[in-house]
């Protein structure tokens, strides 16, 4: 079957299903909720869903560590919710996209309790080895979330690999057994009507053959020898050959620590192996390699992130647009600034919204939603935040911990959506799942509905644009006055048309530049962050798009 390329034209909404709406009072977020909300996801310009996963789970890490590929929770509304959302989405002309995770599962799913029983064919569906001399480690790879990558099973007697929390071992990958199983889960999902994969930490599903010692990264050890390994492509290319290709399907995986370089290498159009990919450079602006090693904002560092993806993948593949998603903490805690939440939020808006490539935009970021500011560390629940609050931040201060995981934690981003004002911020009619931001009173759905200059109005009218002009997805990306810390300035360029979009990333006024070639008497303003422009200079965050026409 010819695959299509229909996600070029498409701006899709990530569902983070547990936060999202709860649609019968349970306290939890579930598909009820969401079928509720399609037509408000619809006014917003998208046209299709990723959902974070939906699959039964213990919840060790909120869903990622899934007991049943085949299956739907009942705290989500099970499979007779999804059916209905399916055809919800279809009826719109909406698609919709599942996250696979696939490089480790739930220790309570049956492959690994038969695993560790050594009842085949399971015997070798994780990565088990024995004990060194005294109880040695295996080896020295540190995990992603909670210390070593080796946990040690009383049933089994030997040590299996866990990359990320010690409830998610990882699959062995290089057992043929297990990639028979992948291409299942695919198949069962395809066959349903789902439209595509987000695939998780894809580039991480084959190791290193000896899983050696990594005596050379101090951090991140071990990620070396699994990320991109050696039969990566193989792997892919097997899912690719044997079932997608016979879907108008797309994918997209998420890569950490990926180049533009090495990103061709599966998403390239004419020889990868994948569709898509979430890069993470573009969310190291404020950081180094993690959100949890914090360094002050850099507008270059995020420019540059940004223009290297669109001039690198430029005519050989397409990019995944993105600002915010599960993963990280609010990007206007982060990027812009709470003091002028609507009007950063509107700047960041543009900064991506215009680029190449196919946008997502992650629930709640539409209306603002902040960073939370609980008054304790012990109401965060995310593994990955527990674990540095408790084994790396112990020798700070209660004020400083705090501050360190209001600045870093993804709990940030999984606070339930705010709808309105009142009890619960609409979100549930019972207790609520996990905390809700105390700042729902100002900031919400409903008051941002009412206010016409409001920033999730200005989100319907970039998406509207953008869908509008050819110039958006396909002219030329063109960074201007890349040195300049204040203002992001990029054009898109066509031989009848071009684009230019202008963002100030300063609180203060800053003085309007235009490059070369792009006269403003001859072009058309066609949005604007302020009610109103001044001539000659650029008020706190604005951000303006201007379009000329031949």
């Amino acid at each position: 079957m010819e695959r299509k390329r229909w996600y070029k034209d498409m701006v899709f909404y990530q569902i983070w299903p547990r936060s999202f709406k709860d649609g019968n009072g349970d306290g939890m977020g579930d598909l009820w909720g969401v079928l509720e909300k399609l037509d408000y996801i619809r006014s917003l310009g998208c046209d299709g869903i990723w959902f974070s996963p939906l699959y039964p789970s213990p919840g060790a890490d909120c869903g990622y560590d899934i007991a049943d590929y085949m299956d739907i929770a009942p705290e989500f509304g099970g499979m007779e919710a999804f059916r209905a959302v399916l055809e919800g989405l279809h009826a719109r002309g909406m698609k919709l996209i599942m996250d696979l995770v696939v490089n480790h599962t739930s220790d309570e799913h049956e492959w690994f309790q038969k695993s560790r029983q050594r009842i085949d064919p399971y015997t070798d569906y994780y990565i088990w080895r024995p004990a060194g001399p005294g109880g040695a480690l295996p080896n020295n790879w540190q995990s992603h979330f909670e210390g070593s990558a080796w946990e040690f099973d009383d049933v089994r007697g030997e040590y299996y690999m866990h990359l990320f929390a010690i409830k998610q071992p990882d699959l062995n990958m290089d057992n043929p057994l297990v990639r028979e199983e992948v291409k299942k889960i695919l198949r069962f999902w395809l066959d349903l009507g789902v439209d595509g994969f987000r695939e998780d930490v894809i580039t991480f599903i084959s190791k290193k053959e000896g899983l050696p010692q990594d005596h050379l990264f101090p951090i991140y050890k071990g990620m070396r020898f699994y990320n991109h390994g050696p039969h990566i492509h193989e792997y892919l290319t097997e899912f690719k050959r044997d079932v997608l290709d016979h879907y108008d399907c797309f994918t997209l995986a998420e890569a950490p620590l990926v180049s533009p370089k090495r990103s061709l290498e599966y998403i390239d159009e004419r020889t990868g192996q994948i569709d898509m990919m979430i890069q993470f450079q573009c969310q190291c602006a404020d950081c180094f390699f993690t959100d949890w090693m914090p360094l002050k904002f850099s507008l270059r560092r995020m420019k540059h992130a940004f223009s290297m993806w669109q001039y690198k993948l430029q005519g050989r593949a397409w990019n995944m647009l993105y600002l915010e998603n599960h993963d990280h903490p609010r990007i206007i805690s982060r990027y812009g600034s709470e003091d002028y939440r609507t009007e950063s939020g509107k700047a960041l808006a543009a900064s991506y919204l215009f680029q190449q490539g196919t946008p997502f935009i992650y629930q709640g970021q539409e209306i603002g939603m902040t960073n939370w500011r609980p008054d304790s560390p012990a109401l965060y629940e995310d593994v990955q935040t527990v674990y540095q609050n408790t084994h790396r931040g112990t020798r700070k201060s209660a004020a400083k911990r705090l501050h360190a995981l209001w600045r870093s934690s993804r709990d940030s981003a999984r606070t339930p959506v705010q709808w309105d004002d009142g009890p619960q911020a609409g979100f549930t009619t019972g207790t609520p799942w996990f905390s809700i931001n105390p700042n729902y009173r100002e900031i919400n759905v409903n008051r941002e509905e009412a206010d016409p200059d409001s920033l999730l109005h200005f989100y319907r009218r970039a998406i509207q644009l953008r869908k509008s002009l050819r110039v958006v997805r396909d002219g030329r990306y063109k960074e201007h006055f890349h040195l300049n810390p204040r203002l992001y300035v990029y054009s898109r360029t066509l031989p009848a048309e071009k684009l230019l979009v202008i963002c100030s990333f300063s609180k203060h006024k800053q003085k309007i530049r235009f490059p070369k070639g792009f006269d403003p008497a001859n072009g058309k303003l066609i949005l604007q962050s302020y009610k109103e422009s001044a001539e000659d200079y650029l008020r706190p965050y604005e951000a303006r798009v201007y379009y000329w026409e031949k």
